[in-house]
């Protein structure tokens, strides 16, 4: 009895990660759509290859946790917690980011043109706070506007590395502003605010627009 325990638990395991496995999102434009402000070199690079290496090492990373969960060896699910974090992090986040950028994005509709009105003042200085803190993170990271259920309003943070936004500080991510060098390099050499300044000017706002209303509940 014990024996056929442990099988139905271990093929339970089995077939939770299997389903699991995680793919390279496609994008909803090609990598030369959102020329000038992000070139086709930068979007090619960021999405085939680091992204996909993400997606790559997530899986890998999760393998090698199916196999420790099996043989109940809580060291090595422990010590692969850091490489699930960042990789399903930077999945995560990608893609989040693809969406939330187009060449023909739309206008924040009233619902969150309100919301920012009453949590920011204008969008315009939404604009500026959010810049402010992404431009100021220390290395790599990401710059944020996030919806708290709790207090019913947007807020602006930022995360380390490839920390996901809500997993990390339970905020829904609304927008997302990718600073990690891989980024703009090639693009904008070492001047971060020209990017995050730029990166306005393909806002996905009808992604954005959805985000927030799902994550308020309007919609």
């Amino acid at each position: 009895m014990l024996a056929l325990r442990r099988l139905f638990v271990q093929s339970s395991i089995k077939d939770a990660f299997t389903r699991s496995k995680h793919t390279l999102p496609e994008l909803p434009y090609d990598y030369k759509a959102l020329e000038p402000i992000i070139c086709a070199e930068i979007m090619q690079l960021h999405h085939s290859k680091h992204h996909a290496t993400y997606v790559n090492n997530l899986n890998v990373a999760e393998e090698k946790l199916k196999e420790a969960v099996a043989k109940g060896d809580v060291n090595s699910q422990i010590a692969l917690a850091p490489a699930i974090k960042f990789n399903g992090g930077g999945h995560l986040n990608h893609s989040i980011f693809w969406q939330n950028l187009s060449p023909n994005g739309g206008k924040p509709d009233a619902a969150l043109v309100n919301q920012i009105e009453k949590d920011f003042g204008s969008l315009e200085e939404m604009k500026k706070r959010l810049s402010e803190s992404t431009v100021a993170i220390q290395g790599s990271g990401w710059g944020w506007l996030g919806y708290c259920t709790k207090s019913k309003n947007l807020k602006i943070t930022t995360c380390a590395n490839q920390d996901p936004l809500q997993a990390t500080t339970g905020l829904i991510p609304i927008f997302g502003i990718d600073v990690w060098e891989h980024a703009y390099y090639l693009q904008y050499k070492n001047v971060r605010p020209d990017y995050v300044k730029a990166i306005f000017d393909i806002v996905n706002w009808n992604d954005v627009n959805c985000r927030y209303k799902e994550a308020a509940g309007s919609c």
